[in-house]
């Protein structure tokens, strides 16, 4: 892991994109498109603020790899194989399903009761509401990016000159045409961190603007943070595994042949008293499946890929250090916002988030990798590939690892 700057030199070239790009890529119908541009715009704006700052992380920095994160899950790669995987090595739904073939023979042919267990794998993920995982994840990146990627691409075509000087007119211009208030309506969080970017491209004391970049980077996102509640909320609740769909969706694949071959099927499970039996069996499968998919998709969330293969498991403590420019902070505004969000000064121990729908926990998590990882310059690379980035920006989705 790097923790030295990178070369400024060679970020200087990036030219920002503007408000016209941000509001046509959020116009983008395609989610799975409109993602991939999104990360890319990011890492757009990520390098171009950097270019200004001494190449320090800023908050669009984090989120090109949060947004490619979520990508996967906008994609469903890799969360329907961790459901099977869950539900193949439960005990408890194993029993369910010995109790469901159990109460099937007879009616069942014998080819289709020996799949018995890939069969009802496959009928909890269809019926798990996967779709709206990913909906709930499409629809917290756009909401993001359509506000908050536009303000940077506002401030970088006010700001991107580098001439700031203590001009505190222009960026009191700048702030005014954003919501006083608080979030997640209210809009105070972004006016006092674009002041800080602001602050941090005038100033040559390194100290001073690593401080006041991890303190816009913790503001904007406690904004986005709060903004997301809803979205975050939707997305580790939209795995409601319904018994009757379940049944209905098992007796598809137990129960082969025409309407009148299941019917009658159907009626011998009746005749033979297991009707009853195989609706409890799918009850207590429903209820498994539903905590097991739920435990899938927050493992999902709480999962981030950085550069290099180093993936963080939100779960765990971080395991990182501070920086040694800020292994010891003194800027008040900072370490009064630190008081709110982080319960762990000047310690990694205890950030873990327990779980991830609730804000004071994903906050600290989030604030205390800002500041471990705010010097890192491996997470200004490419996201993807040049070719990639061709396919993406005609629209079109790439071939190869996203």
């Amino acid at each position: 892991m790097s923790q030295t700057d990178p070369d400024v030199h060679e970020l200087s070239e990036d030219i920002p994109p503007v408000v016209a790009d941000v509001d046509r890529i959020a116009a983008h119908a395609d989610p799975v498109v409109r993602n991939l541009q999104i990360t890319h715009c990011y890492h757009r704006l990520s390098r171009a603020l950097a270019t200004r700052t001494g190449g320090t992380a800023n908050w669009c920095t984090f989120a090109v790899w949060a947004s490619k994160q979520v990508g996967q899950t906008i994609r469903q790669e890799d969360l329907a194989r961790t459901v099977e995987r869950l539900l193949k090595s439960s005990p408890e739904t194993a029993a369910s399903v010995d109790l469901m073939v159990r109460s099937l023979r007879r009616a069942v042919p014998r080819e289709v009761l020996d799949r018995a267990h890939g069969l009802v794998r496959q009928a909890v993920v269809t019926t798990a509401r996967l779709d709206d995982v990913s909906a709930a994840s499409a629809r917290g990146n756009l909401k993001v990016f359509e506000e908050i990627a536009r303000e940077f691409a506002r401030f970088l075509t006010e700001f991107g000159d580098g001439t700031t000087g203590e001009d505190e007119r222009r960026i009191g211009e700048f702030c005014d045409a954003l919501r006083p208030g608080e979030p997640p309506e209210g809009q105070r969080y972004l006016r006092q961190a674009f002041t800080r970017y602001h602050r941090a491209m005038a100033t040559r004391d390194q100290k001073r603007r690593a401080e006041l970049l991890l303190l816009a980077n913790i503001e904007i996102g406690l904004h986005e943070q709060t903004r997301l509640q809803p979205e975050i909320a939707a997305a580790l609740e939209a795995p409601v595994v319904d018994p009757r769909e379940l049944e209905r969706r098992l007796f598809d694949l137990f129960l082969p042949g025409n309407r009148v071959v299941r019917w009658l099927r159907l009626g011998l499970l009746t005749v033979l008293g297991r009707r009853a039996a195989v609706r409890i069996a799918g009850e207590h499968l429903a209820d498994q499946a539903r905590l097991l998919v739920r435990r899938a998709v927050t493992k999902h969330l709480m999962t981030l890929a950085l550069p290099g293969g180093e993936l963080l498991d939100l779960s765990e403590d971080l395991p990182a250090t501070f920086p040694p420019l800020l292994a010891e902070l003194s800027d008040p505004e900072l370490l009064a916002l630190l008081k709110v969000v982080d319960p762990t000064a000047d310690s990694l121990l205890g950030t873990a988030a327990r779980d991830w729908a609730d804000l004071p926990d994903r906050m600290h998590y989030i604030a205390d990798m800002f500041r471990c990882h705010a010097l890192r310059g491996d997470l200004l690379d490419p996201p993807f590939t040049a070719e990639q980035v061709e396919a993406l920006t005609n629209g079109r989705r790439p071939a190869g690892a996203l």
